[in-house]
């Protein structure tokens, strides 16, 4: 116990500062000789060139097509892959992925208060923004949490070493974990269309990305609960704001689809989605978001064989990897019934299977990891589940990449500028030391970031954030 103790009070002091953003410049880089995934599904490009200025791509296509300005600055990436930044169209800013994150599901409050946990969930918020930056994703997107994500969206536009961001407000939902109270909740309690109507037209006046519908309910009765969904959708959708919505059984996913809903934010899991669901959601263009890894990282934390892997160690947040230590250590003094010694889960079939309709109906697929919550790590979460989405949910390396980086764009609503490499776009991606295509795990060999132009080099981030 004396050792989680330390843990938690040292938490509380971990503030990282990164540098102000660098000067813009209009002068040409052109980046030459890799292999281009451009994001599109298109073949790749070997011995690519893509030309950048003032942190937009000019072109992109094959060397022997593009003539390089002699006063270009030149980057030599060959023998190396080419890609759209990542882009994790699931994640909590407010959720640390650690074993303190989720009181509502892992009640160690005892040990840590939560209010000791916003606060340095909070204080370590540009450490996390570097992480993304770090593990190759230049964008994501907050689907829900306390109304000061709105700050943390201003903070990422401020800062160089952070990937864009996207938000949403206090998640509309028919039931509040006690747990989870506070003064600035992650959630807001809905019992009717009037009351959906005015939160909605609160968080308009913060100027949402989204607003988020967390479905659950508390008896199998659909109707009272979908009576307000619809008047939340129909109100954010005046405001022209799009709405994402938590509905992971059929039912409730078919509902929210006829009543409006942009985004699914998670599974369908309980049956097969239908053809008809499958045509109406590729027909409005609703975002399928499978978020697979989530529940992995519960297994194994709550399981107690998190066992992070090399990756996760370099990216990952060293205080959250060592509340999974320091979990494992106090475990005959929680609760009994708290703690499940399971083995890793594997992604259920139906859940493999409805990704693989969704898929071959050609609706929109956006990757999504749900990090934040606990063992889902912020940054590295993302690649275990694009490797989920090829090993479980049976896409092919190029289909999960288009998924991570234009579907996610389109989820995130900036895909006239982002998702893709091409010209016009922002010149944000990925540069790796190994095929992705080959290998869906090798997005992890990552050898430089490129936000808006800018090269970084992950190293040097991490080196910064861990200071």
């Amino acid at each position: 116990m004396t050792h989680l103790r330390a843990l938690v009070v040292g938490a509380a002091l971990a503030v990282s500062v990164i540098p102000a953003k660098p000067a813009a410049t209009s002068a040409i880089t052109a980046f030459i000789g890799a292999t281009l995934i451009d994001g599109t599904g298109a073949a790749p490009v070997p011995n690519s060139i893509v030309l950048v200025e003032d942190g937009r791509i000019i072109a992109a296509a094959p060397a022997a097509s593009i003539s390089v300005p002699a006063s270009a600055e030149r980057v030599d990436l060959s023998g190396r892959w080419l890609l759209p930044g990542l882009i994790d169209a699931h994640i909590h800013f407010f959720q640390s992925g650690g074993a303190f994150a989720r009181p509502d599901i892992l009640d160690l409050r005892h040990i840590r208060p939560y209010a000791d946990e916003i606060a340095a969930v909070q204080a370590n918020l540009r450490a996390t923004l570097g992480r993304y930056l770090a593990s190759g994703i230049t964008g994501v997107v907050d689907v829900g949490g306390p109304l000061w994500n709105f700050k943390v969206r201003a903070l990422a536009q401020g800062e160089a070493m952070a990937p864009r961001v996207a938000v949403a407000g206090p998640l509309l939902t028919p039931y509040l974990p006690p747990a989870l109270i506070s003064a600035d909740p992650p959630m807001v309690l809905i019992s009717s269309p009037a009351e959906a109507r005015v939160e909605v037209r609160r968080q308009a006046a913060f100027a949402p990305d989204l607003i988020k519908i967390w479905f659950v309910r508390p008896t199998s009765d659909l109707e009272p609960v979908l009576a307000w969904v619809r008047a939340a959708i129909d109100e954010a959708h005046l405001a022209g704001i799009r709405v994402g919505v938590h509905a992971t059984d059929l039912a409730a996913a078919t509902a929210v689809v006829e009543a409006g809903a942009d985004l699914l934010v998670h599974s369908v899991q309980d049956r097969p989605v239908p053809d008809q669901l499958l045509a109406r959601m590729k027909e409005n263009g609703v975002v399928y978001t499978p978020t697979f890894v989530v529940s992995e990282g519960y297994r194994r934390v709550l399981g107690l064989h998190a066992e992070p892997d090399e990756f996760e160690m370099r990216l990952g947040d060293p205080l959250v990897l060592e509340s999974f230590r320091a979990l494992e250590a106090m475990a005959p003094e929680v609760h009994r019934g708290q703690l499940r010694r399971l083995a890793p889960e594997s992604v259920r079939p139906v859940r493999a299977g409805n990704l693989s309709l969704a898929q071959n109906a050609g609706v929109i697929i956006a990757a999504g990891s749900d990090a934040g919550n606990i063992g889902t790590l912020h940054g590295p979460g993302l690649h275990r589940e694009l490797e989920l989405m090829v090993l479980a949910g049976g896409l092919t390396p190029m289909q999960a990449i288009i998924a991570g980086t234009r579907g996610s764009a389109t989820f995130m609503g900036r895909e006239s500028d982002l998702g893709t490499v091409e010209p016009g776009k922002l010149a944000d991606f990925l540069v790796l030391d190994s095929n992705p295509l080959a290998d869906i795990r090798n997005t992890r060999a990552i050898s430089r970031v490129v936000k808006a132009g800018v090269v970084y080099n992950p190293s040097e981030i991490l080196a910064m954030v861990n200071r």
